[in-house]
């Protein structure tokens, strides 16, 4: 058996039979990636890689309590195989009790592509994107403009076997493109990005027509002061602060009075409305374009995941609904230390806020205002009331009377994404979307543009 010959499944049954543990947790992950790459209107790199990692999760019964040893390796040989499961059961056996230990899940239905070939990506998903992006070089040229950026497609086929008889399979694609356009003389700068699946949906031409528009607005310069201004946050922006408060959202952090999810005095703020709009936030693994794992993926735990929920389904969920909180996330563990229910994390994130105006008619719709691009090096500075800050990048355009009339500096921004669901005024129409700070580990989000009355602009910032 060779990692080039032998198949995911093949490896995960021989690691289990191989396993001398009272529990037995094996992931397969088989990826493929592809990539171009270009600048100043030319390509410049692509290719194509592939690779397998094989995790090994082993649990060992004790008189104080059952106790957990994972790990993780890549391109794992034959001969490599048994010492990587017996590492792992003497990872289990010199740890103490694992504070989230639970039964292995059991009584899941067996996948039935769990014995097929893993999926693969190729430099073929480009096939039609690669040309049109051409056609863009060749229009930007003439436009008297650069074009920057990348496009990346994965694909993860991702093999479950459990001790308890799981076997689950899930493939992943995942595609992101960055396009930058710049002036010859690079004192203007304009950024759009894409999710996609498979890239079938991603209009090059389009994207260029749009960044052309931005290059114009930043014709004309305007200074502006720190203060706090009326914002238009577009789907992007508001992607990557809500993955943050996703991210901050534990159940038990917040039962133990540590976020901004606590209730003063004890408890959670479970019930509380965060927002006068009717804004809900989800997850849905069947969410169509944002597709995800239906079950819970866990390669160590620690945070809101746990090795030994491996194989839990994960369901759709609303952690806010109409405004008003009703989840946090919980593993099986935090769940019963907390009271809540069980409510794992998933690969996606949807905010729907009822309104049907795009950006451009919300702009068309704004006497006096900011317009933003995107948001980047997002940082926490306060965990009681989740206080972000980071700054602006790649255009912030004063609007006027309906129109944007030019670029104006960019700033430091201070705010709490939690306050802001409070203080918004309008959603507009949610729409798939690349988040550009959070890019590289969460791509699966569609979002509304948000209007917020008095965005807090905290400092001037000579970021681009």
């Amino acid at each position: 058996m060779s990692p080039r010959t032998s198949k995911p499944h093949e490896i995960v049954e021989r690691a289990l039979a191989l396993s001398r543990a009272d529990g037995c947790v094996v992931i397969a992950d088989e990826e493929s990636s592809a990539n171009l790459r270009w600048a100043g209107n030319a390509l410049t790199t692509n290719g194509v890689t592939r690779g397998r990692t094989l995790t090994v999760v082993a649990t060992v019964d004790g008189r104080e309590g059952t106790a957990s040893g994972v790990v993780s390796r890549s391109t794992v040989t034959a001969d490599e195989l048994e010492p990587l499961v017996r590492a792992a059961e003497a990872a289990a056996r010199a740890a103490g009790p694992a504070e989230d230990a639970q039964p292995l899940v059991a009584d899941v239905p067996v996948a039935a592509d769990f014995t097929e070939a893993p999926a693969e990506t190729s430099s073929a998903v480009f096939a039609d994107f690669a040309p049109a992006l051409g056609e863009s070089f060749a229009r930007a040229r003439a436009g008297g403009r650069e074009l920057y950026g990348f496009a990346s497609h994965e694909l993860v086929s991702t093999y479950l076997g459990t001790s308890t008889g799981l076997r689950l399979r899930h493939d992943q694609p995942s595609g992101t493109l960055e396009l930058n356009a710049k002036s010859p003389d690079r004192t203007r700068s304009a950024w759009t990005g894409r999710a996609t699946r498979d890239f079938k949906d991603v209009d090059p031409a389009a994207l260029d027509a749009e960044l052309a528009v931005r290059l114009g607005w930043a014709q004309r310069r305007v200074e502006l002061p720190a203060g706090r201004y009326e914002t238009l946050l577009p789907p992007t922006a508001v992607a990557d602060l809500l993955i943050y408060q996703i991210w901050s959202a534990s159940g038990r952090d917040a039962a133990e009075g540590r976020t901004v999810f606590s209730r003063p005095g004890g408890g959670t703020r479970i019930g509380d409305r965060l927002s006068e709009l009717p804004l809900t936030l989800r997850s849905d693994p069947a969410e169509p374009g944002l597709q995800c794992a239906p079950f819970v993926v866990a390669h160590s735990s620690g945070g809101d995941q746990s090795v030994f929920d491996n194989g839990l389904p994960v369901r759709p969920v609303r952690w806010i609904g109409d405004g008003h909180l009703e989840h946090l996330l919980t593993t099986r563990h935090s769940a019963g230390l907390t009271g809540l229910p069980v409510a794992p994390s998933a690969g996606n994130l949807i905010l729907d806020g009822g309104g049907d105006r795009s950006l451009e008619e919300m702009v068309a719709g704004t006497a006096r205002g900011l317009l933003l691009t995107c948001l980047w090096y997002i940082r926490e500075v306060d965990p009681a009331t989740l206080l972000l800050t980071g700054l602006t990048r790649d255009g912030v355009y004063l609007v006027e009377d309906g129109e944007v009339t030019g670029e104006v500096n960019n700033f430091r921004f201070n705010e709490s994404p939690v306050d802001l669901l409070g203080r918004a005024t309008e959603a507009g129409r949610t729409e798939r979307t690349l988040p550009r700070e959070w890019g590289d580990w969460f791509t699966r989000a569609a979002m509304p543009p948000l209007r917020v009355p008095d965005f807090n602009m905290s400092s001037v910032s000579q970021g681009v």
